[in-house]
């Protein structure tokens, strides 16, 4: 038994204890979550043709039944895919710039390919800027804006950035074409090279390194990728092409659609051009298995990116947000790349994967736009931006894919040329007064045009009260760039 003496020391040691233990796990302060990392993947010309999109679910159109996308599908069912989802505008340049501002083209100036993005973009915050200044560690590669611009030396827009390599062309196609119709980068061939010759297969090598990076300190990671294949030229080794029929299924085309089209949207389509070419060749075929096979290439390079992000142990806490920057004609509507207003250029693959916000394997029908990502972003990772956006953030739809959606999708090919897809129909209004409006409930291949064969629906008045009432200014040409040396702001 302890003495009085023994049992008061006792007691003190108890008092001590109590007083160094630390406080109850409920009494400190909650540890604010770490904002999440960003994957952003681009990539050029994709259009529909994915699997997640074939035989679709949806009342939507789309897919290709000789497309084989596994690691595009994989990621589509972490989180949501976006099934009726287009670009602000079918051409490179004006799409990017969409994106990277939250703008779209009647807001810029910025419509057709042969414009200046960086002029048009001086005093407009851009994504990457946005989060660099937020504090994200932003590195970046490939094809995100358009072209070989010098404003891509501007650090204001990231702390890194790697040029997109080169790409290795067939004996036949130096000083002519290897499909021997003599159309410039309107071209396909098989290679003779592995992967590794590959610029996107370089451009993957850096940015898996990047993702598995474990620099010191804690700053939050956004790393975009921007993916150049399936842009023309279809040149990929040469398994990718054993892979895919040799003989694939051709888009439809029915011979007479162009008939009740007005003037504008004839020559929007340019039939006397790529089609007439590639079908008296005959052609059609070699051009769709070129296509299909190298969207097999990308597909290959978003699975490795997907694997270095599963390996980095940062999986659980980064959002991947996956586009196409327009679509692709591939013969419908007489009509081969981008550069129309109809379904098959506007329509792209989107889906994006936020823990703690989509659940795994959603599908969102409402009609969304390409420019919502800037504010989807910002939203997400708790980022205030510097400006005004011209679409809203994506995540009400994020959140519940069936949530109520007033908004439409707005494309714009050149200043006054617009379409509204809305969640069933599709109005077309031309600079000259020209119209088109499809209904693709019945009619998901747009081959009807009802403003000619029957009156104006219902459906006619609220999508022509979305159309821009006012168009910027052309930005400048991007031949009138001055010889400047971008500097960081």
């Amino acid at each position: 038994m302890l003495s009085s003496r023994g049992v008061a020391v006792f007691a003190l040691a108890l008092l001590w204890l109590a007083a160094a233990r630390p406080a109850p796990a409920e009494d400190a302060p909650a540890k604010a979550p770490a904002r999440p990392d960003v994957l952003f993947i681009a990539v050029d010309d994709l259009n529909d043709w994915i699997g997640c999109l074939t035989n679709d679910r949806s009342p939507l159109a789309g897919g290709h039944p000789d497309t084989h996308t596994p690691h595009l599908d994989r990621l589509a069912a972490r989180g949501t895919l976006f099934t009726n989802a287009h670009c602000a505008a079918p051409a490179c340049n004006p799409s990017r710039l969409a994106v990277m501002t939250g703008l779209r083209p009647t807001t810029t100036g910025l419509y057709v390919n042969d414009q200046d993005w960086y002029a048009a973009s001086q005093d407009v915050p851009v994504l990457t800027e946005t989060f660099k200044n937020a504090g994200y560690r932003v590195r970046a590669g490939g094809k995100l804006f358009h072209g070989g611009n010098p404003g891509l030396k501007d650090e204001r827009f990231w702390h890194e950035y790697l040029p997109l390599p080169g790409f290795p062309v067939p004996h036949e196609a130096k000083g002519g074409t290897a499909n021997g119709l003599g159309r410039g980068h309107f071209d396909w061939a098989p290679l003779e090279v592995g992967d590794e010759a590959m610029g996107d297969t370089q451009l993957v090598d850096w940015a898996t390194g990047v993702i598995k990076d474990d620099p010191a300190g804690d700053a939050p990671r956004f790393t975009a990728v921007g993916l150049y294949r399936p842009h023309l030229p279809w040149f990929v080794p040469q398994k990718y092409f054993d892979a895919v029929p040799e003989n694939p299924t051709l888009p439809a085309a029915p011979k007479d659609d162009l008939s009740d089209l007005p003037p504008a949207g004839v020559r929007m389509a340019k039939p006397d051009g790529d089609h007439a070419a590639v079908t008296q060749a005959d052609q059609w075929g070699a051009a769709v298995r070129a296509y299909l096979a190298n969207i097999r290439y990308a597909d290959g390079q978003v699975g490795r990116l997907l694997d270095a992000l599963d390996a980095s142990g940062r999986a659980d806490n980064t959002i991947i947000v996956l586009w196409g920057d327009h679509g692709w004609h591939l013969g419908e509507k007489e009509h081969w790349r981008k550069f129309t207003l109809w379904e098959r250029a506007t329509r792209v693959p989107l889906m994006i994967v936020a823990p703690g916000v989509t659940d795994a394997g959603t599908r969102c029908d409402a009609p969304v736009e390409l420019t919502s990502l800037f504010p989807t972003l910002c939203d997400l990772c708790g980022v205030a931006p510097a400006g005004e956006f011209d679409a809203p953030s994506l995540r009400p739809l994020l959140e519940d894919p069936d949530a109520a959606w007033e908004h439409v999708a707005v494309t714009t090919h050149g200043r006054g040329n617009t379409s509204v897809r809305g969640p069933r129909f599709r109005l077309i209004h031309y600079k000259d007064g020209g119209e088109e409006l499809y209904d693709h409930a019945a009619d998901p291949g747009e081959y009807r045009n009802l403003l000619t064969h029957a009156d104006r629906p219902p459906a006619f008045g609220p999508l022509q009260k979305r159309l821009p009432t006012d168009y910027a200014p052309n930005a400048p040409s991007d031949k009138d760039r001055p010889k400047r040396r971008p500097q960081g702001r």
